[in-house]
């Protein structure tokens, strides 16, 4: 039995001792007690020594408090009570901090704040209809498009292959397409640069000559017994495309174009990837399929094929995840699929990540200093080019307090202040400040209008007049209809 639910929320669970008194339909919405020592409370990441987990729980009198945090995914609640937290964010959050950002009043009194965090929060619980669902495949498709940003997907995605499957429907399954896209990506960058060549080892029945060394029992089974003497069972070396490497990866491409065809909730219409597919498909025209899984494990990576070993951790994933059985059905209406989370706050930096680079041709990521980090503090961008410098940072977890809201401004305004980040964009010696930005998602149902463009990110329709030389903008997130 599921628990659906989306990202930052609170779900409350009634404890009782037994079912046996409640109706079938309502059980959902109940947790025997004793299943509370089962709960498995995931641990995602741990940074600087602090623990993310995927949700929390507390339990106050007779209930179970569910709560939520950034990460979308399922997994186990209890052995039989699997939680399912969908990409389902209130963009009506956005607003507020919009709205809390473009007061210029500075002495808000006590008595205010706490007005306007009232109406803050009643406006969220009548604003169902704010939620709408993120499309992470869509997302997942800008950061693969930049090698400098797709390098730092590892961290994005976490898997646990040893739990048992959960059975789910198939448009809920967020795993195999993040891995297919992931994959297909990787294949597309190997394909523009070309298949990689080496020697690998070839069988074959000669006929009245010998190449390498003579294979004696198959030589008995196939030619001596059937008094083929003329004929020599050979295994010899080749330098080509057709290695074990290569024929692991087109056995994967198989699947994935089968995957990509007969699923068409997340591959379609500006995120149709058949391009992608034909694009690929020529390079491995000639290149065999068939390839024994366990040779994969002692393969040698080549540092100038470096997209090779990413690509063939990704396709045994993705092979792993259907019991490496090629030939399994995509088009099921359900599934299982293992426990597994996605970082949304990490994606959303990713995502911003491809957009600067996307609308700003001129630069490339050293311009952009992704994850600068000093004195313990991190920075998501510190921007550093000729005329431009900023630091930035990604708000995915928009607060609805004011007083929150603040703090959040501030902190990213104290990150300018740093001598280090002052050095790095050599103002070390200067009285010159470094503007600071903060980018937060909104809501893209139509058409995407947003452009983080260097030089007009410090506009004055972006400024928080609160602040000296603070701004704000926010970027369209796609949506799933």
């Amino acid at each position: 039995m599921g628990i659906f639910l989306k990202e930052h929320f609170t779900y409350e669970l009634t404890l009782e001792d037994g079912f046996d008194l409640i109706e079938d339909k309502k059980r959902k919405d109940f947790l025997l007690r004793k299943s509370l020592n089962e709960i498995n409370h995931r641990n995602f990441k741990t940074e600087r020594g602090k623990d993310y987990h995927c949700f929390t729980t507390k339990v106050v009198d007779d209930k179970l408090l569910l709560n939520t945090n950034y990460f979308v995914g399922l997994d186990w609640l209890t052995t039989d009570r699997y939680i399912h937290i969908e990409p389902k964010l209130n963009f009506r959050v956005a607003e507020i901090f919009k709205e809390a950002s473009e007061v210029e009043k500075e002495d808000f009194s006590d008595d205010e704040i706490a007005n306007f965090d009232n109406e803050a929060r009643k406006e969220l619980e009548e604003s169902q209809d704010s939620f709408k669902e993120v499309n992470i495949i869509a997302m997942l498709m800008e950061v693969m498009s930049y090698s400098e940003v797709a390098k730092e997907t590892d961290s994005l995605l976490l898997i646990d292959w040893e739990a048992p499957e959960i059975e789910i429907e198939q448009k809920q399954d967020l795993l195999t397409p993040f891995l297919v896209v992931k994959f297909l990506k990787l294949l597309q960058d190997i394909a523009r640069k070309g298949l990689k060549k080496s020697y690998y080892k070839v069988q074959e029945n000669l006929c009245n000559r010998i190449k390498g060394k003579i294979l004696v029992g198959k030589q008995i089974k196939q030619n001596v017994f059937k008094n083929r003497f003329t004929n020599t069972v050979c295994e010899y070396q080749v330098f080509g495309e057709d290695s074990i490497e290569n024929r692991f990866l087109k056995k994967v491409f198989l699947f994935c174009t089968q995957y990509v065809e007969n699923n068409t909730y997340y591959f379609k219409s500006k995120n149709d990837i058949s391009w992608m597919v034909n694009y690929i498909r020529p390079s491995f025209e000639h290149i065999s399929s068939n390839v024994d899984i366990h040779d994969i494990k002692h393969l040698k990576y080549n540092p100038f094929f470096k997209e090779y070993k990413e690509a063939i951790k990704i396709g045994q994933q993705i092979l792993k995840r259907f019991s490496y059985n090629i030939t399994k059905t995509t088009t099921d209406e359900k599934i299982a699929t293992p426990p597994f989370w996605i970082d949304m706050p990490k994606m959303f930096e990713l995502y911003v990540y491809a957009k600067l680079l996307e609308d700003n041709p001129t630069l490339n990521h050293k311009n952009f200093n992704y994850q600068f980090s000093t004195h313990g503090n991190s920075l998501d961008f510190l921007i550093c080019t000729d005329k431009e410098k900023i630091v930035v940072d990604t708000k995915y977890k928009l607060k609805y307090n004011y007083s929150q809201i603040h703090e959040d401004i501030r902190q990213v305004a104290g990150y300018a202040r740093l001598n280090k980040v002052r050095d790095e964009v050599g103002l070390e010696n200067s009285g010159e400040e470094i503007p600071c930005l903060i980018i937060y998602p909104k809501s893209a149902e139509i058409i995407s209008d947003s452009k983080l463009e260097i030089d007009k990110l410090l506009d004055d329709q972006n400024k928080i007049n609160a602040y000296h030389q603070v701004y704000k903008i926010g970027i369209d997130l796609p949506i799933l209809k």
